[in-house]
This record gives C-alpha cells, sequence and structure tokens, in this order.
C-alpha cells in the first residue's frame, strides 16, 4: 500500500467534499498498521439499462481505491429502484416493476468490469437483506431517524411547502440506503452531490447500530452533453458505455467548450501536468478547443474500446464534417418541440412511412445526427436546432426549432 499521504492525495483528486478528511486519514492509518484493506461502497439503482460517462466519475474513483488495495463493493440497488430514489425529484418516481429492475442489473454487471477489475470487486444486491427483514425490524429502521430531520432535505422540504404529496415510502428510501451500509460495515461510501443527503443519514444510522460512522467522498455531477443539466438518459443528454465508438466520438466532440477542461479532470487519466497545459490552451485565443475535443474523444473510444476503433471513429467524424460531406443545399425541416422521440422524427420527416420501418432503419445504423449513429430506436432525442439528420448515404436534412 502507499502511504496515508499518498492515498490521501489520490482519493482528493477530483472529489468535491470527503466527510471528514480527518476521518478518512484515521482509517487510512488505521489500515496500514493492521494491514486490512477498507471496505469502499458506491451503490446504483438499476433503474435504466445504461451506465453513463456520469456514472463512470464514482466509478473510475473506486478503481482508485481498488489499486490502493481497498476492498470495493459495487452495490446493485434492486430493493430501492422498486421504491425509487427521491434525490432531486419535484414528484415520486415511477415503481419499476421487479422484472425490469433485475434485467437492468444484469446490464450494470455486465458493463462496470470494463473499469473495476473483476478478481477486486465483490458485486452485492440490497435485496439479499433489506427483502429478510421483518416488520418488526423495518419498524426498529424508521425509529432512527426523524421526521423533522427528513424535511432538512432540500427536495422534500420544497414539495412540503408547495403542498406536494410526499410518501412515507419516499422518507424510507436514505434510510434503507443507511441501512445498506450498516449490512456491509462499509468504511467509506462515494455518490454525486446529489446523494449527499442520502450519504450523510448513513452515517447516522451506522452510529444507531454501534458502528464507526462511513467517511462520505462526493464526487461531482457530470455536465451532460447539453452543457445545461447532469448527464442524464432521461435528458438525453448522455454518453453511455455501451455506446459504439463512432456514437461515443461524435458525441463527445458535441460538447460545449467549456465542458472539455472538466471532462478531461473527471472522466480520464491525464495528469495534473497535462490538465495544467490544457488549462492554458484554453485560456490561449490561437487554440482551437476542436483540437482538443478531438484529443478527448479519442482518449475515451481508446479507454473503452481501443486505438484502432479509436482511428476509425474519427476517421468517419472526419468524413462527414471536416471534409463537408454533408451537401451544401440541404433540406430544412422545422420543429414544433425541441425534443422528440427518434422513431417519430424518422415518420414525421418522412424518412420512413412507419414506426416498424423506422426502427429498421435505426437498427441498421442507418441513422446518425451529426454524425452520432444512433443504435437505440427507444431515445429521445433533445435538439438545439441546426442538427444535421442522415439516413443512408444519400438523405441528408437539418433540423430546426420552430418556424
Amino acid at each position: 500500500m502507499l502511504s496515508l499521504n499518498e492515498q490521501m492525495d489520490i482519493i482528493k483528486r477530483g472529489a468535491e467534499e470527503i466527510i471528514s478528511e480527518g476521518e478518512l486519514a484515521e482509517k487510512i492509518e488505521l489500515s496500514l498498521r493492521t494491514g486490512v484493506p477498507l471496505t469502499v461502497k458506491w451503490g446504483a439503482d438499476p433503474s435504466a439499462p445504461d451506465i453513463h460517462l456520469g456514472h463512470t466519475v464514482s466509478i473510475r474513483k473506486l478503481r482508485q481505491f481498488q489499486d490502493l488495495g481497498h476492498r470495493v463493493v459495487f452495490l446493485i440497488g434492486d430493493f430501492t429502484a422498486m421504491i425509487g430514489d427521491p434525490s432531486g425529484r419535484a414528484s415520486a418516481r415511477k415503481r419499476l416493476s421487479r422484472q425490469q429492475v433485475v434485467k437492468n442489473a444484469e446490464t450494470y454487471r455486465q458493463q462496470i468490469f470494463r473499469i473495476l477489475a473483476p478478481e477486486k470487486t465483490v458485486v452485492e444486491f440490497n435485496s439479499r437483506w433489506c427483502s429478510a427483514l421483518c416488520f418488526e425490524e423495518v419498524l426498529d429502521l424508521t425509529s432512527k431517524y426523524t421526521v423533522a430531520r427528513m424535511l432538512e432535505r432540500d427536495d422534500f422540504e420544497k414539495r412540503y411547502q408547495a403542498g406536494q404529496a410526499i410518501t412515507i415510502m419516499e422518507f424510507l428510501y436514505p434510510l434503507i440506503q443507511g441501512y445498506d451500509s450498516v449490512a456491509l460495515k462499509a468504511d467509506i461510501e462515494l455518490g454525486g452531490t446529489d446523494q449527499k443527503f442520502n450519504l450523510l443519514v448513513a452515517r447516522d444510522i451506522q452510529r444507531e447500530y454501534g458502528q464507526r460512522p462511513q467517511v462520505v467522498v462526493t464526487m461531482p455531477l457530470l455536465v451532460g452533453t447539453d452543457g445545461v443539466q447532469k448527464m442524464s438518459k432521461s435528458l438525453g443528454n448522455y454518453i453511455a458505455l455501451d455506446d459504439p465508438p463512432e456514437q461515443m466520438y461524435g458525441k463527445t466532440m458535441s460538447i460545449p467548450d467549456e465542458l472539455i477542461y472538466p471532462y478531461f479532470e473527471l472522466l480520464t487519466d491525464v495528469t495534473r501536468e497535462e490538465l495544467k497545459q490544457i488549462e492554458k490552451l484554453l485560456s490561449d485565443p490561437q487554440c482551437n478547443p476542436m483540437d482538443l475535443k478531438r484529443q478527448l474523444a479519442r482518449r475515451l473510444v481508446t479507454m473503452y474500446y481501443d486505438v484502432q476503433k479509436a482511428e476509425a471513429a474519427e476517421k468517419e467524424f472526419d468524413a462527414v464534417f471536416r471534409k463537408k460531406e454533408v451537401p451544401e443545399q440541404i433540406r430544412v425541416h422545422h420543429l414544433s418541440v425541441n425534443s422528440l422521440w427518434i422513431v417519430k422524427l424518422l415518420t414525421e420527416v418522412g424518412v420512413a412511412t412507419s414506426n416498424s420501418e423506422a426502427r429498421r432503419l435505426i437498427r441498421q445504423g442507418a441513422v446518425s445526427i451529426d454524425g452520432t449513429r444512433i443504435s437505440d430506436p427507444e431515445l429521445t432525442i433533445k435538439f438545439k436546432g441546426g442538427e444535421v439528420l442522415k439516413v443512408g448515404k444519400k438523405r441528408f436534412m437539418k433540423l430546426q426549432i420552430g418556424h
């Protein structure tokens, strides 16, 4: 294991907040003295099948803990997913069926090992202990926290003040997440900044069960490709871990310039010296940000595929954009909305006569937007205006918002 200072330096890089650094140092010192690795937990509810690059901010930090010699638990919240995390929600989430959760969870298991070392990862499902709780034990858990403390949560407080319904089940979510830390005897838990309330509740719950509270490490929320909101599949502003190389490359090239630095910092292994150089270049009026985006896109595709696929993805991108293969005279279609289901888009603009034909074109890989191939027929696209829709080799259309 590396020294205390070396470990602290690695853990702090890219982290938003550590609660608390002193406790973390004490836990690492104890681990170094005893040779017993710390248990580091990160949980994900399989509410959708894709893990996107926003998730990898925390998963990559988990990999750092693995490389430091600690025990990583990747917790799949198959039980909590059926409740729905209320974090940042203005209303209750739609409940998922057990079948949906199990299907999504399997894709998570397949995707995480593109980052984590399989032989060093413990994969757990919180249904293992949550489903075994009897009603008396659930009542005991609810006695560990007060309604007043729960209403301190920003999203609950806003809903309460607005007279919007908050179900008792939603109150149970952070308690169950806290109980997960008890069941796993977690020393450290990672999560996005939007998870801070839940992570702090877990510290209180652990104390109530006689455990030393976990250290909380919050990671920044990755802003999506729209440059406005956090990366989310439901918003259509995401880059999925399973996106084909050309799509991953194209989506990366579409990000606003202000996201170049945080994407390099949070999604890659560039050194601090390289980050300083990137920051310097971005402040230089003579620097073309597109060159840095190309570096970023190549690096990301190489990380999750290989060098050859990164080169092929760049070649395809160049063929469409840098070599001007989009015709100068191009039909314009005006959209009445700025968000549309891809199948509906194809039928609306007239390139497909039915939903089934639209789905077939997508599955054949014949549909792309701004050079990014669309492979998911269930995708909803959010438009800024000016995007180029390409179907097959010769059909191009520019999409504008309004008339």
